[in-house]
């Protein structure tokens, strides 16, 4: 059958044609017979008809390139042209017969009929002899497959899959919940049962890997599929969520397994896309810290929505160099949507300001390290706080409309050099807001997977070099989101946002830190020790997302986004900061400012 088909395929544009040409000398002999109850006395001129229909069908389909490739055989859109140039010709040879009868009224429209169908039959045999010969030779060598839902994202799989000319899978079978779809059949792969039954479907049929083709499945889903496969010994594969799909569409190059992110990130997020476009479409938007990790990720997202210009900004040129090759597939670093400025120079940030007068303004340059930070609480001084004021006053002088400043779970009740710096920069933040015409707000949320030196980072490569994991207690708990869901809620929190609010975004819910060591080290399949080091200087057990005199969950806008409002601060309690001396000091200089009433009248300085 194999090697039948294979000569068949190699001579399709001749074969069909006669195939086409037979039908439709066989039609109107059949139909011919059927209308004068097979007492005919000469059959001639309905082999004349059916031969002049045949050749107009041949010279007509060449017009269109019917038999040329034109669409694939047996699909839609060739049954659409087939269907239109057999009407056309049975509707000529019936205007022809009904001027000078040869052949009874009825037969060329009844013909034409028969002939759609014969062509329509024949051609859906051939494309399922051609995918049964393919599902043969694919059997060989391939993996089977289990897809747990069989939605569009199933369609898209199979299909890619069925493509596939190395034959890597082979679908056999869906699960689905929904009753709907239970007799639902994709490319041949039939729905088999509801995704309880997943491990007797899968012993059943000699699985042993199963792929959810949900996109948009949260955590729990993954978590709870991933323990059923793996008590029964399956592996599981699963597909990018929604938000990091670069198309609508998926295939098995989207295939992946499952990582940390999956469980604990995969946030169902409702982003308004037109309050987003609003404020980012045509604008002119520069991203502070642009060579970050958060930084990188704002000015990919921000690019999707079209803004007048996009400036990244950035002291580390390394840094900036890697953002620009992920955005536009070049880092000549010769173009001026690259800008190399350390917000700690005022003069510098002011010349940027004036010359290219951003309208939008994502402030992500920070130190954040909070170890490093504690030892050198000066240039956290020197960054978060007079750094983002540097930003503030330039963005002041040129009339930005609106400025979001990212920060951190660390600044709700602070204990840190780093919670305290940053909840001081949100604090600056709210009074410039009070005295300018533009949106100055702040962001607040926790740890981002995958970022530059987060938990995920530092434990991969401690496994990998065989351990131990350090884990600095074993209830210690931290907010996770990924770093693309993250980014997401900040820009959409730009749009929403009141001037001198803080949004607070919902990470979820906290999730021990020793949990994350253990899947990681499951994951690796080796056996890496955890050692407990002791919590160090700064940190807390339990991160918080709201200081205690905040009001918690306000959400008016978006469901995953609280406002809370934040006092203002003044320049003269600012600059009463040292910026150099015993870190003891400075870091008694920072808590006691964070502690300081919220100031009246005007900031100090215009």
């Amino acid at each position: 059958m194999s090697e039948m088909m294979r000569r068949l395929q190699r001579r399709k544009t001749p074969v069909v044609m006669l195939f086409d040409a037979a039908c439709w000398l066989t039609a109107f002999i059949v139909w011919s017979g059927l209308r004068l109850d097979w007492d005919v006395a000469d059959w001639s001129p309905a082999l004349i008809f059916g031969a002049v229909a045949a050749v107009l069908h041949v010279v007509l389909g060449f017009a269109v390139r019917l038999h040329h490739g034109r669409s694939r055989i047996a699909s839609l859109d060739e049954l659409i042209v087939l269907g239109s140039v057999i009407s056309l010709i049975g509707l000529l040879l019936f205007v022809i017969n009904f001027a000078d009868i040869h052949v009874p009224r009825s037969v060329p429209l009844g013909a034409a009929l028969l002939t759609l169908f014969m062509t329509a039959l024949g051609r859906a045999l051939w494309r399922r002899l051609k995918e049964r010969d393919q599902e043969l030779m694919r059997a060989e060598g391939s993996t089977p497959v289990l897809l747990v839902g069989a939605g569009d994202a199933a369609h898209d799989l199979i299909a890619s899959m069925l493509r596939d000319p190395s034959h890597q899978w082979r679908p056999v079978g869906m699960l689905d919940d929904d009753p709907y779809k239970r007799h639902r059949r994709i490319r041949g792969v039939p729905v088999l049962g509801q995704i309880p039954a997943l491990v007797d479907v899968a012993a059943e049929h000699g699985v042993d890997t199963v792929i959810l083709a949900i996109p948009s499945a949260s955590a729990k889903i993954i978590t709870d599929l991933n323990q059923i496969a793996l008590a029964a010994g399956l592996h599981v594969k699963v597909l990018p969520g929604t938000n990091e799909l670069l198309s609508a569409h998926v295939g098995i190059r989207d295939i992946r397994d499952i990582n940390l992110t999956d469980v604990l990130g995969r946030h169902q997020l409702d982003t308004d896309i037109e309050s987003i476009a609003g404020n980012l479409a045509g604008k002119r938007v520069l991203v502070t810290g642009a060579g970050g990790s958060i930084g990188a990720e704002l000015c990919r997202q921000i690019d999707r929505f079209s803004p007048g210009e996009l400036m990244m900004l950035d002291r580390d040129e390394s840094a900036l160099h890697a953002v620009q090759l992920s955005l536009r597939g070049r880092a000549l670093l010769d173009s001026d949507d690259v800008i190399l400025c350390d917000i700690r120079d005022p003069d510098a940030l002011r010349t940027i300001f004036t010359d290219r007068r951003p309208q939008v303004v994502f402030h992500a340059a920070a130190l954040k390290h909070l170890p490093m930070l504690e030892q050198f609480p000066a240039e956290a001084v020197k960054t978060n706080v007079i750094g983002t004021r540097n930003v503030l006053d330039a963005a002041r002088e040129v009339g930005v409309e609106r400025f979001v400043n990212i920060s951190t779970d660390k600044a709700a009740n602070p204990s840190s050099v780093l919670g305290y710096s940053k909840r001081i920069a949100e604090r600056i933040t709210a009074s410039h807001a009070a005295y300018e015409q533009g949106t100055y707000l702040s962001v607040r949320f926790g740890n981002v997977l995958g970022s530059r030196g987060s938990v995920l980072t530092a434990f991969a490569q401690q496994i990998a070099a065989g351990g131990p994991v350090t884990v600095t207690d074993r209830e210690v708990t931290r907010y996770f989101m990924t770093i693309v869901e993250a980014c997401q809620l900040v820009v959409q929190a730009a749009a929403i946002g009141r001037p001198g609010e803080a949004l607070v975004l919902d990470m979820g819910d906290p999730i021990r830190i020793i949990d994350v060591a253990d899947q990681l080290i499951e994951q690796s399949g080796r056996p890496v020790p955890i050692e407990i080091t002791g919590l160090r200087a700064g940190e807390k057990l339990h991160e918080e997302l709201f200081a205690d005199d905040e009001p918690q969950d306000v959400r008016p806008e978006h469901s995953l986004v609280s406002h809370v409002p934040v006092p203002g601060i003044s320049d003269d309690q600012i600059n009463g900061l040292p910026t150099s001396g015993p870190p003891v000091e400075v870091v008694r200089a920072l808590a006691a400012l964070c502690l300081l009433a919220p100031v009246s009248g005007g900031r100090g300085r215009h």
